[in-house]
C-alpha cells in the first residue's frame, strides 16, 4: 500500500470492547497501527482472564505500540450478567505470555465502560461502530441502559458463537457466548440494523488459523510489536496444538479485518441467531437459522473470509516499527 492510498483511505471510526488477552491484544495493535482504523477507545469486560490483568495487558498493548495514554482505556462489567464468570486461563496462560510493566493510573478513564459506549455513540449518531470480541456483557447493560445506543451504533461487528457447528468451550458453546449467554441473547434481540457475527466455526478455525511454520514467518520480524506478538500468542499456539487444532488462532482480529476490509468477507448470509440461556447441555449455543424457517434474520452471518489476504494484513502491523511508551518487563529489545 502506497502512501497516497493511505492517505485516501477511508477512516472507520470504532470502539474495541474486549476481554484483553493475545489475539484481544492483535485486535487492539490493527486499530491502532491500520490507515483503514481510527480507534476512539478501548473497553474492557470480564472474560479470558482476571480482570486486573487484563487492564494490565490492554496497557502493555498500547505501550508497544507508543500509544499509552493516546486512547481511553474504559474499565467496563466484571461479572457476566446472571452466571458465576468463567475464564479462559488455561488455553491463554495470563494472556500476555508473562509480560509486566508498572501500571499508569493516569491513562485509565474513571468513565464506566458501559456509559463510554453511550456516551461516544451518542456524540456522533451513526457514525462510530463497535468491535465486540470478548463476551457481551458491556453491550447488553448499554442497551438496557439505553435504548438509543442501539440506534445511534453505525454497525456491530461481534466474535462470537459457532455457525450451528462445534464449540471451544463446551462442545456446543463458544467462549464468548458461553462466558455470558444472557448477554448475548439481550444484544440478538436488541434491533442493532448492521449486525454482523464472526463465528469459531467455520471462520476461525478455517480461515484465521495460521500453521506454526507460518506464525514463525510473522514472529520473524525484528520490531517491538512483532516481538510483543509472539509473546502474548504464544501460549495459545502451544495450547491448539495439544488439542488438535494446527496453528495459531486470530478470531478477533479477524472479526475487526472484516469490517475495515469488506473485501476479505467472501460469503456472507443473513440469518437469526438466537443464543440458549436454559439448557445445561447446550448454554451459549448459537443457533443460526436461515431463511428456510421463516424467522426474521437480525444478523448478517460471516461464512468465509479471505485468510490469505487476512495474513498479509498481520505481516504489515507487525512491520510497523515503534517506540514502547514504557518499559515491558519480559519484552526482548
Amino acid at each position: 500500500m502506497s502512501l497516497n492510498e493511505e492517505d485516501t483511505m477511508q477512516k472507520h471510526p470504532i470502539i474495541i470492547d474486549n476481554d484483553t488477552a493475545q489475539d484481544d491484544c492483535v485486535t487492539i495493535l490493527l486499530a491502532l497501527t491500520d490507515p483503514a482504523a481510527d480507534l476512539r477507545a478501548i473497553t474492557t469486560v470480564a472474560g479470558n482472564v482476571p480482570f486486573d490483568r487484563q487492564v494490565a495487558n490492554a496497557q502493555m498493548t498500547l505501550s508497544v505500540a507508543g500509544r499509552l495514554g493516546d486512547v481511553p482505556l474504559h474499565l467496563g462489567c466484571r461479572q457476566p450478567m446472571l452466571r458465576p464468570w468463567v475464564s479462559a486461563e488455561e488455553v491463554h496462560g495470563d494472556g500476555s505470555g508473562g509480560l509486566e510493566i508498572e501500571l499508569d493510573p493516569d491513562a485509565i478513564s474513571d468513565e464506566h465502560a458501559v456509559d463510554a459506549l453511550i456516551r461516544l455513540t451518542a456524540e456522533q449518531p451513526g457514525e462510530i461502530s463497535v468491535v465486540a470480541i470478548g463476551p457481551l456483557t458491556n453491550i447488553a447493560t448499554a442497551v438496557v441502559k439505553d435504548r438509543r445506543f442501539v440506534e445511534n451504533v453505525k454497525s456491530l461487528y461481534i466474535m462470537g458463537g459457532s455457525n450451528n457447528g462445534r464449540g471451544n468451550t463446551t462442545s456446543s458453546a463458544e467462549f464468548n457466548f458461553y462466558v455470558d449467554p444472557h448477554a448475548a441473547q439481550i444484544v440478538m434481540e436488541a434491533g442493532f440494523t448492521d449486525l454482523h457475527i464472526v463465528t469459531w466455526d467455520p471462520i476461525t478455525i478455517r480461515d484465521a488459523t495460521y500453521s506454526r511454520a507460518r506464525y514463525d514467518q510473522l514472529t520473524s520480524i525484528d520490531t517491538p510489536i512483532a516481538a510483543f506478538f509472539k509473546k502474548v500468542c504464544d501460549a495459545t499456539l502451544s495450547f491448539n496444538e495439544s488439542v488438535g487444532i494446527d496453528g495459531s488462532t486470530h478470531p478477533d482480529s479477524i472479526t475487526l479485518a472484516a469490517l475495515l476490509y469488506p473485501e476479505l468477507v467472501l460469503e456472507e448470509g443473513r440469518y437469526r441467531v438466537d443464543v440458549d440461556t436454559q439448557s445445561e447441555l447446550t448454554m451459549g449455543y448459537s443457533a443460526m437459522a436461515w431463511d428456510k424457517f421463516g424467522s426474521e434474520a437480525n444478523a448478517h452471518v460471516v461464512e468465509r473470509m479471505d485468510g490469505e489476504a487476512f495474513y498479509d494484513i498481520l505481516a504489515r502491523m507487525l512491520q510497523t516499527p515503534s517506540v514502547p511508551s514504557r518499559p515491558i518487563d519480559g519484552l526482548a529489545g
